[in-house]
């Protein structure tokens, strides 16, 4: 049996947003028509976060998160807080790159422009991103859980895949990609610093800019646009692994790769790991991944070969999309299947308990990576989350 697992990722884990209560959706609509204040909002999140850091406690998840109940979508917080970055609220999607799944959509849909963030001026972190979350988030748990609370973030990646080298930065203040990654790069290890001080031991990067490297319509739309494929799928992950340069011993780091989690459930692209697998899995300098493997469209677990012995996947198994809810047994088959390709495949081959010992389970992604989140109720959610510990307490033989 393989052992129990002490820190983060735990055997049974999820990946970070929950759905908002209705009491606090309310309440955000009246704070977005002008119909109460800052302050009463606050007291509504602050009021909506006790409760899901309860809820989550008693289904037995241990990296507890906010629910990223503050904010409206997944990835606010970090551009939007940095020096040198400026917001506009319609650009034309002729100046973003059209082969990106996200953005093809938006452009058979009809859409003209869209919002975004694009860089004017030096970047630089001069606030915090996430203390005033952590901090307010850490009060709500016992001292000896702290340690295991999860902050996510967008990567450094988030804007650049959608306008490329030419059109992310003004080009008269960085002359090139590495400039630019590299100035953020600065403020994540700054961030990363911070919150370590703080007391979280536990980063989860979400990134949608890996799996949309596994679709083929984007493989091949970056050849006709006669962009490099090598070059991107490279830089971002030096650009990761320069946000991580230096991190405090002790500090976990996963990647989420999602392919798009938008109202509704949304979804952008398609594509196994296949193409990108051993870059990715033997060239990020994380310890875990976070693996959307719900339908089909994840391809299959052939991939995870290139699993390295001193790495976790975390197995997406369970869906956010609908609230039908699924079996455990199939769940514990596809886990065993999993370590069956890890142990027999893996580069290098390893004892089916090392492979097992390899793994988790979790949803394949948030249940609202926006606010108006998937379209399953809250007590959907939970039964969703419960099955995630109870199937890992039966393959794994600990409580989550």
């Amino acid at each position: 049996m393989s052992p129990r697992r002490l820190n983060p990722p735990f055997r049974a884990e999820h990946i970070g947003s929950l759905l908002r209560p209705s009491d606090l959706f309310d309440k955000r609509q009246k704070f977005e028509a002008g119909q109460c204040t800052q302050e009463e909002l606050k007291a509504a999140e602050d009021a909506a976060i006790e409760k899901v850091v309860q809820s989550q406690q008693e289904v037995g998840i241990k990296a507890i998160t906010d629910g990223e109940l503050r904010r409206g979508f997944f990835f606010e917080g970090v551009f939007d807080k940095l020096e040198g970055m400026t917001f506009i609220p319609n650009r034309p999607l002729t100046e973003f790159k059209p082969y990106v799944p996200f953005i093809s959509m938006l452009t058979a849909a009809g859409m003209k422009d869209f919002p975004t963030v694009y860089c004017t001026g030096k970047i630089r972190r001069t606030k915090p991103w996430y203390a005033e979350q952590f901090m307010a988030l850490r009060s709500l748990v016992p001292q000896e859980d702290i340690k295991n609370l999860k902050i996510t973030m967008c990567p450094p990646t988030w804007f650049h895949q959608r306008h490329g080298s030419d059109l992310t930065y003004d080009l008269s203040v960085y002359n090139s990609d590495e400039e630019y990654f590299n100035d953020l790069a600065k403020a994540y290890q700054e961030e990363i610093q911070d919150l370590y001080r703080l007391g979280c031991r536990n980063i989860q990067f979400d990134d949608a800019t890996f799996c949309f490297f596994c679709d083929e319509r984007m493989v091949s739309g970056m050849k006709e646009a006669g962009d490099d494929f090598d070059y991107l799928l490279d830089t971002y992950i030096k650009a990761i692994n320069s946000c991580l340069k230096e991190r405090p011993v002790g500090m976990t780091v996963g990647v989420h790769m999602c392919r798009g989690n938008f109202k509704g459930g949304l979804h952008y692209a398609e594509g196994g790991y296949a193409r990108i697998a051993e870059k990715v899995f033997t060239g990020l300098d994380v310890d875990c991944f976070y693996l959307e493997y719900d339908t089909e469209r994840a391809g299959d677990f052939g991939p995870l070969k290139y699993l390295p012995l001193d790495k976790v996947a975390v197995l997406g198994l369970v869906t956010t999309k609908s609230p039908e809810l699924e079996s455990k047994e199939a769940l514990k088959r596809r886990i065993h299947e999993a370590a069956q390709i890890i142990s027999k495949e893996g580069i290098p081959t390893r004892s089916r308990e090392t492979a097992l010992d390899q793994l988790c389970i979790s949803p394949q992604c948030g249940f609202a990576s926006v606010w108006e989140g998937n379209p399953l109720t809250e007590k959907d959610q939970w039964e969703k989350l419960r099955l995630v510990v109870d199937t890992a307490k039966e393959v794994w033989g600990v409580t989550a």
